[in-house]
């Protein structure tokens, strides 16, 4: 049976702590230019930048931030973003990376829940922490950032936290703070959407996420001489693990942006000189979507990795942009990514398939969910894996014991995905076992859409599931089934209107139905598998269609608001 090929990490095991990787690579490869912002941005190298995040470690240190305590980044994608990340990592604390987007209880949840008395947050976001602040009482303390370099003083108030800047925290002493951190320690929470309650939030240990950037190194075939390009926001796993982290490892050059732009991909291909670059969902369709030009084949660009592959599109993809090579792999936020396919062309992958077993550093067996017991060859399972190698898999969730139970019974992880392999090893993903939802590359959770639409006056009860978007690429479009109370009127238009005020953009519904009853289970729970076969129908209310857009839907279309 085929597995994926075997290989030697660039660095050993013991060795798997980002604070040991950043001090190595400064020392051996010193002015080799590692980080660029924009076109026109700073860079530095990889010396450089460990001095920096030493400095910035020493400055978060004076604050009484210590190793194994949490620290909340809520910034927008810039090189202080990985500075903070890095500082708060050489002193073995806890980086958790929060989406821009969330304010309300989105914002509170993740806050409380990893129990953070540090919050570093661009101060465009004042008034959205400002907002929650009563909600969130473990902080301790805000660092406010700015894009622009240092505030003015006096600076915002927050009733019980002290307010210091983010440009003050870097320390004359630039070097190593000293702490030992090892594998096993946990490096970040990231927060992965939750399926019938809370975003759950996964601890990670440094081990984790070493081989998560390791796997990437090798299944993209990665050399120094490399170039890897993002845009994907860094409070995910993607330009963090997938990007970042790699191209730590491998001594390549990351040039990173502000956010995706599928208008600007092939300009910022040949300003970069991007060797490598990934993709989430549906960027693909995207970028093909945009007129031809006559650069469209003259960059540098040979690889690209990512999931799911847009068959449709991809033979016209390669032809007209000169990319032959496509890294298909598959994985979660808890599990790094034990499935993938090989860029050797004697491991040519059918259409469909995920990729094969990382089988040197973890077992799967798909099973039927409801009892654990493998399924036969060929047909659809949960995926369950364990990890060969310590620390390389989720250390559980963050404050939700039950949850990490639920997850490891058994001694296995259970991803909740359906998954089936053929009789030669490929793997391929069928559909996701659980309510959560997928959209622009978003993780969503189906409860946490649902509770502030079950706020409203008029809604007796409300359920949000999923329906194929509108385009090549597996992703999501959100759909509210809404039932009334009796005596209460309320239309699309007004429900889209109280989601725009309360849910980040990318979670606003797209599909609202108002419907008169749920099909239910007989115990009563509702049955979203029929609500989610249903789909669109004639009943359905299309946001798009009908010209409201949320703000950031608004800006990439150029239009104003309706």
């Amino acid at each position: 049976m085929l597995t994926f090929p075997k290989f030697t990490p660039t660095f050993p095991p013991t060795q798997w702590t980002l604070p040991t990787l950043l001090e190595h690579q400064a020392r051996v490869l010193g002015d080799r230019p590692f980080l660029k912002w924009d076109d026109d941005g700073p860079e530095y190298s990889f010396e450089a930048t460990n001095r920096r995040a030493n400095r910035l470690a020493r400055g978060l240190a004076g604050l009484g931030i210590d190793k194994g305590d949490s620290a909340v980044l809520f910034l927008p994608n810039s090189l202080d973003y990985l500075f903070a990340w890095f500082a708060l990592n050489k002193l073995g604390a806890i980086e958790v990376p929060i989406n821009t987007a969330y304010k309300g209880r989105f914002l509170e949840h993740q806050v409380n829940i990893s129990k953070a008395e540090t919050l570093i947050a661009d101060i465009d976001f004042a008034d959205v922490v400002r907002d929650s602040l009563e909600a969130m009482p473990h902080l301790r303390r805000i660092v406010l950032w700015s894009r622009h370099g240092r505030l003015a003083e006096p600076l915002p108030t927050f009733a019980r936290c002290e307010v210091v800047q983010f440009a003050d925290l870097f320390a004359a002493d630039e070097s190593d703070p000293g702490i030992r951190v090892m594998p096993h320690d946990i490096a970040g929470i990231m927060f992965t959407s939750g399926t019938t309650g809370l975003s759950k939030g996964v601890m990670m240990p440094h081990a984790q996420h070493t081989l998560f950037a390791e796997i990437n190194v090798q299944g993209m075939e990665m050399t120094a001489d490399d170039v890897y390009m993002s845009g994907f926001p860094m409070f995910h796993v993607n330009a963090q693990l997938l990007t970042v982290y790699p191209c730590l490892i491998v001594g390549a050059r990351c040039v990173l942006y502000e956010r995706f732009s599928a208008t600007q991909w092939v300009d910022r291909l040949h300003s970069s000189g991007a060797t490598v670059t990934n993709h989430l969902g549906g960027v693909l369709p995207f970028v093909f979507a945009q007129p031809p030009t006559s650069r469209d084949n003259t960059h540098c660009l040979r690889r690209i990795g990512g999931g799911p592959t847009p068959y449709a599109i991809l033979d016209a993809f390669k032809k007209r942009f000169g990319v032959e090579r496509f890294v298909e792999y598959f994985g979660q936020t808890e599990v790094c990514l034990p499935i993938m396919t090989p860029l050797a062309r004697s491991h040519e992958r059918p259409v469909g398939a995920a990729g094969l077993l990382l089988d040197q550093w973890f077992d799967v067996r798909l099973v039927a969910p409801d009892s654990d017991e493998e399924v036969p060859v060929g047909q659809v399972g949960e995926l369950m894996i364990r990890h060969k190698t310590p620390w390389t898999l989720n250390a559980g969730y963050v404050g939700m014991p039950d949850k990490t139970v639920e997850a490891w019974r058994n001694l296995w992880f259970h991803t909740g995905d359906g998954v089936r392999r053929d009789e030669q090893g490929w793997y391929y993903y069928v559909d996701r076992l659980k309510d959560a939802l997928r959209r622009r590359g978003e993780n969503i959770s189906s409860y946490e859409v649902e509770r502030p639409i079950a706020e409203h006056p008029a809604v007796a009860e409300v359920a949000v599931v999923a329906v194929p978007a509108d385009m090549d690429g597996g992703e999501d479009e959100v759909k509210a089934c809404v039932i009334l109370k009796p005596g209460q009127t309320a239309t699309p238009e007004e429900l889209f209107d109280w989601c725009l005020s309360r849910l980040p953009g990318f979670a606003v519904p797209r599909y609202i139905e108002l419907v008169g009853q749920f099909p239910r289970t007989p115990s009563e729970k509702v049955q979203k598998n029929i609500l989610r076969a249903a789909g669109v129908t004639a009943a359905t209310w299309d946001r798009v269609q009908a010209g409201r857009l949320t703000p950031d839907e608004a800006r990439r279309a150029g239009r104003k608001l309706s």
